[in-house]
């Protein structure tokens, strides 16, 4: 639109002086007649100049933003110190007030992808990517203070800022590598812990007794020699080895 608004401007610039010349030139007539007094006749000004202006006007409008964008691209974080978000936001956080159009009374739960596709925006995009001066890094710390809960310490959850998944994806990243930076704070939870809980005092993890003198021939523990075994299950032990038995005896000898 803008493109087709220069080009025609142009076409005027170039083709109105010739049609305006028989005008000035008959001004000009008025103003040397003698004898008659004539009030003095205001400078003409063409239309073709206040189309070029016009033009100039829009092309200085898309330089200063595209200056605005490139400033803060390198910056981000001074973009919450200007003035410019001081007046369209106020105290507010970005997503304050936020509400996606939807149909009915319930919102849905789950919200979307992406609001940019390429070159096409979508009619009510998130918070973050309505305004293009907003931009996710690891340094702007007061962008991602906003977004995490100051009981929890965990990030809102999108339904409730209205953030697409995109852009919530870019701040579980940015959080994770502040934090790892040491710009944000880690928020670990209190724990008081019991002594007997921890005690070492009970046979389960006591200190294990020293052991006795293997030339008086007791055992390790005083409740093993207690044990004794089933004849049983004995004879069924040495029916299965009985081989092996004979083979050792057979070596012995």
């Amino acid at each position: 639109m803008a493109a087709s608004f220069q080009s025609i401007a142009k076409l005027l610039c170039r083709l109105w002086p010739s049609t305006l010349h028989p005008l000035r030139h008959y001004q000009s007539c008025l103003q040397r007649l003698p004898g008659r007094s004539y009030l003095a006749l205001p400078p003409f000004v063409p239309p073709h100049h206040c189309l070029c202006t016009a033009a100039s006007l829009l092309d200085g409008e898309a330089a200063q933003a595209a200056d605005a964008l490139l400033r803060y691209k390198d910056k981000p974080w001074d973009y919450l110190e200007s003035e410019e978000y001081i007046e369209r936001y106020g105290a507010n956080s970005v997503w304050a007030g936020y509400r996606r159009n939807h149909k009915g009374g319930i919102p849905p739960q789950k919200t979307r992808k992406t609001c940019i596709r390429g070159d096409k925006i979508c009619g009510n995009p998130c918070p973050v990517c309505r305004d293009p001066n907003i931009i996710i890094h690891h340094q702007n710390v007061k962008l991602l203070q906003q977004f995490i809960s100051p009981h929890t310490g965990l990030l809102y959850d999108p339904t409730q800022t209205g953030v697409c998944m995109k852009q919530q994806k870019k701040l579980n990243e940015a959080v994770n590598t502040a934090r790892d930076h040491g710009l944000l704070p880690f928020q670990i939870p209190y724990v008081e812990f019991a002594g007997e809980d921890y005690s070492n005092s009970h046979d389960a993890v006591g200190s294990t007794p020293p052991p006795q003198s293997l030339s008086s021939g007791a055992s390790w523990y005083h409740w093993y020699s207690e044990i004794s075994p089933d004849e049983k299950e004995v004879a069924k032990v040495k029916k299965m080895y009985k081989a092996y038995l004979k083979s050792r005896e057979a070596r012995a000898k």
